[in-house]
């Protein structure tokens, strides 16, 4: 087995989490831990069925959220720890690239690829989904965002790795496939958008946080100024990088997306009004 921890944040994912935790296997990780926000199903048993050992973690409203919380609460004694959210399923390609990867050990992190399920079929078009989610322990920790109980979110979501050392590409794919339904991702999106707002109108305002994000994110923040920006996420997806190869899904789906992105300009212009 190598070398690692896979921490798995969750909340109510008794759907999800026997496929996640089936997929990883008994042979891959020599440490698999649920890190539970107060389950109210059956995700807790789940864990217990499979062996997984489960800590408890209750949100402050503040710095640190759950992934920064574990890795300076319960510090991974192994050398490598992967973030797996229990809706993501690794794949034996996956599972073989990552072992010779680590026999090099000439990379202190490693950005992941994933495919992307909608209305239960794989999507072939759309922005392709990258996480920098396997990492040393020793490396480095998630970015600091501090925050005074202005979202609902525990977990960090879009918040990024800061790593020192080289940073690698795992080119095999971790499947995404989330069973919760559609309910459940307008309402999840729902939050993101507002964590998007806030974080938005807290970094433009603040020139040394502004200064340190990269190019790509200077373009998204200044596209969040635009009621445009939900339309030019629609065009992206859907025509230059091919959703509409998925007919019907591939549409339903950036359409989504563009309805995500106009909460986050909406809900900009809603804080700026208040």
């Amino acid at each position: 087995m190598l070398d690692l921890t896979i921490a798995i944040p969750a909340k109510n994912e008794e759907t999800n989490l026997p496929g996640c935790l089936a997929a990883i296997g008994t042979d891959f990780a020599s440490r698999i831990v649920l890190i539970d926000s107060s389950s109210t199903d059956s995700t807790r048993d789940i864990a217990k069925k499979f062996n997984v050992g489960v800590v408890d973690f209750v949100w402050d409203g503040k710095f640190p959220k759950k992934r920064n919380w574990f890795l300076r609460n319960h510090k991974p004694k192994t050398e490598w720890v992967l973030f797996l959210d229990a809706d993501e399923y690794l794949t034996d390609d996956f599972k073989r690239e990552v072992r010779k990867c680590l026999k090099k050990n000439d990379k202190v992190g490693y950005w992941l690829n994933y495919t992307r399920y909608f209305l239960d079929k794989k999507l072939k078009g759309g922005y392709p989904l990258k996480k920098l989610a396997l990492f040393k322990v020793e490396a480095g920790e998630y970015e600091r965002i501090d925050e005074d109980k202005w979202s609902k979110l525990d977990m960090e979501v879009h918040e990024y790795p800061v790593l020192e050392g080289n940073v690698g590409v795992i080119q095999s794919e971790i499947d995404h496939k989330d069973f919760r339904g559609i309910s459940h991702y307008v309402i999840k999106h729902n939050d993101y958008a507002a964590w998007e707002a806030e974080r938005f109108l807290k970094t433009v305002n603040d020139p040394e946080t502004y200064s340190k994000l990269t190019w790509k994110q200077k373009l998204k923040y200044r596209l969040m100024k635009s009621i445009f920006i939900g339309p030019v996420y629609f065009l992206g997806s859907f025509f230059l990088m091919g959703g509409f190869r998925d007919g019907y899904r591939g549409l339903a789906f950036a359409i989504l997306k563009m309805s995500y992105f106009t909460q986050i300009y909406c809900k900009i212009k809603e804080k700026n009004l208040s």
